[in-house]
């Protein structure tokens, strides 16, 4: 008889043998499924992971739908801005993420900004950059390219329209001065404020943003059309012209 017993002809205890683990969420407590959770106690009661559990609908063989959204909110540090910057390729880069959740994702994103963007469009007085900045936000929010915008003013300094004016690459994006002010004109608006973003989160003005301001600045007096501001926007904050003296 061999002496030496091999793996095979081993006889393990029962004990050491386990079902595989189920990674369904239906395998959870009912109370833990973030659909019935939401409606049990709430929307308010669920965290970010389990809101785009529902959203996914489901996970991987070895990762539930909870799991998945967990390991893609930590690769933006847990940062709903930094996510909603993500397209659909980048999201898809993600294991679980087929085109059809990451369009889904995309999209319940995009309806949040529009929401903000609904209240934002009411009613609003301009006071100081704080009032330009949140009004402009919604627009100019999570933007990966450069945008030029103008706000239109009526005598009251409220807001009349909010105006795309030219959309550039990452590093900038051409204004020109004819078309800003014939929104201004058609509008029969009373002042105009200037904002374009720096998706870099840079604040400061480059040498072509000052020039730009001046020969504006001073277009806008010959048509009785004065500058109030121009703000640079960043999604950490911002940059008044007014604020800094250079009006």
């Amino acid at each position: 008889m061999n002496p030496v017993n091999s793996l095979a002809d081993e006889q393990l205890p029962a004990s050491t043998y386990s079902a595989p683990t189920s990674f369904s969420i239906k395998s959870w407590a009912e109370e833990d499924r973030p659909r019935e959770k939401l409606l049990a106690k709430g929307r308010a009661a669920l965290s970010d992971a389990e809101l785009m559990a529902i959203l996914l609908g489901s996970g991987t063989a070895k990762l539930s739908a909870v799991d998945v959204a967990k390991l893609i909110l930590q690769a933006v540090e847990n940062d709903l801005n930094a996510l909603a910057k993500l397209s659909v390729k980048e999201l898809m880069r993600h294991k679980g993420i087929g085109e059809a959740k990451a369009i889904t994702i995309v999209a319940a994103l995009e309806l949040g900004r529009r929401r903000k963007e609904a209240t934002a469009s009411q009613r609003t007085v301009i006071t100081c950059s704080t009032d330009i900045y949140n009004t402009i936000r919604p627009n100019l929010q999570d933007l990966p390219h450069e945008e030029f915008w103008v706000v239109l003013l009526n005598r009251a300094n409220v807001v009349m329209r909010k105006q795309p004016v030219s959309t550039g690459g990452v590093a900038g994006t051409v204004a020109d001065p004819k078309l800003i002010f014939k929104h201004a004109l058609e509008q029969l608006a009373s002042s105009i404020i200037l904002v374009h973003n720096h998706p870099s989160g840079n604040r400061n003005p480059s040498a072509a943003d000052i020039a730009l301001t001046r020969k504006l600045k001073e277009a806008g007096q010959f048509l009785d059309l004065p500058i109030l501001d121009h703000l640079i926007y960043t999604d950490l904050g911002y940059y008044s012209f007014a604020d800094e003296g250079m009006l």
